[in-house]
């Protein structure tokens, strides 16, 4: 069991793994805890955007939409690599899973296949969306990619996580499709290389 990071402590993990992080706005302070509690946390989730163009990505993500409020989740990685900080705490992110995938989460065991939607990913969860149409087709750079990787190990490094501990939207909730375009286990490789 984990307590959050301190939104500093973020900040500082992200840079230490080398990241070119933005600051928006009061990211800090804007946050869903109004509507349920932040932590404990076990993992890191990815998300694709189905957007197109990294200002308008960014204000989507931290500012949500008619039905769902902002922030959408904790940082968004755009097509240049950069991390934009939107928001920091609870967010509207991961919505309703499979209790069976967070327990493999918490043991760092081999994921279940998720076949229900149970449990409060929001709560337990650090989010990142990833500037992507979601398509299979709009490519992801190389140095999109590496930012994604050291998001996620920049969180793991700091909490003693292993790779096990970063899914994919896809992973956790019947349904969702994303990330698209790469898939887990050679996102999970890469952040396995990268924690050695």
């Amino acid at each position: 069991m984990a307590s959050p990071m301190s939104a500093g402590s973020f900040l500082k993990a992200l840079k230490a793994e080398g990241l070119t992080v933005v600051e928006v706005g009061d990211w800090r302070h804007h946050n869903r805890n109004h509507k349920g509690p932040w932590g404990p946390v076990h993992g890191v989730m990815i998300h694709h955007t189905v957007t197109k163009g990294s200002a308008r990505t960014v204000e989507i993500c931290r500012k949500g939409y008619e039905g769902l409020p902002g922030p959408l989740c904790h940082g968004v990685v755009t097509k240049d690599g950069r991390v934009h900080l939107v928001g920091y705490g609870r967010a509207n992110h991961a919505g309703l899973g499979d209790d069976d995938v967070l327990r493999a989460v918490i043991a760092e065991k081999a994921l279940p296949r998720d076949n229900e939607a149970n449990t409060d990913g929001n709560r337990h969860f650090y989010g990142f969306e990833c500037e992507n149409l979601g398509d299979g087709e709009d490519p992801w750079p190389e140095v999109q990619l590496e930012a994604i990787e050291r998001v996620a190990a920049a969180v793991c490094r700091h909490h003693g996580w292993t790779e096990r501990s970063v899914i994919g939207h896809l992973e956790w909730q019947p349904g969702k499709v994303d990330p698209r375009g790469f898939t887990m286990a050679a996102l999970r490789a890469r952040i396995r290389d990268r924690l050695k």
